[in-house]
């Protein structure tokens, strides 16, 4: 659909009450069943979810503003999830970012020049599945040569 006729109808949709809204809605979707040119956008699942949601109040007789209201609030809650989504993609980004440059930290050059990745290594007096500490390599403890 052309830029300038979707604007028209759009201007024509703004004067009508919500009940007359969702008669035309009927209608076009009747519309989209019989003549469409394309497959309608997937959409994302809360999307398809709310529509399910409008559907089956619509079904079930309740009047247009308590749907429209209804509508409203599933609108804000998936406005906070999509927040909520775009935080944890930025966190999980900066996690990679950060995994990237400590990995990157981490390389030694060697007196060939070649980059080699370092390696922490145990201590010698670490048994088995023991934890180390530096009270364990301290040779006399209460000395004062634990470190903190």
């Amino acid at each position: 659909m052309n830029e300038h006729l979707r604007e028209r109808i759009i201007r024509k949709l703004d004067t009508l009450a919500d009940e007359r809204g969702y008669q035309i809605l009927d209608y076009v979707e009747f519309l989209e069943s019989r003549y469409a040119e394309r497959q309608q956008a997937g959409g994302t699942a809360f999307t398809r979810f709310t529509e399910a949601v409008e559907d089956r109040l619509r079904a079930g007789k309740v009047s247009a503003t308590t749907i429209a209201e209804a509508m409203g609030l599933m609108n804000r809650a998936a406005n906070v999830l999509n927040g909520a989504l775009a935080a944890g993609r930025s966190v999980a980004s900066d996690i990679v970012s950060a995994t990237r440059t400590s990995g990157a930290s981490q390389t030694t050059t060697s007196s060939t020049g070649a980059q080699q990745p370092t390696t922490a290594s145990a201590p010698s007096n670490q048994t088995g599945g023991e934890a180390s500490s530096p009270a364990r390599d301290t040779k006399a403890p209460g000395s004062g040569e634990e470190k903190l």
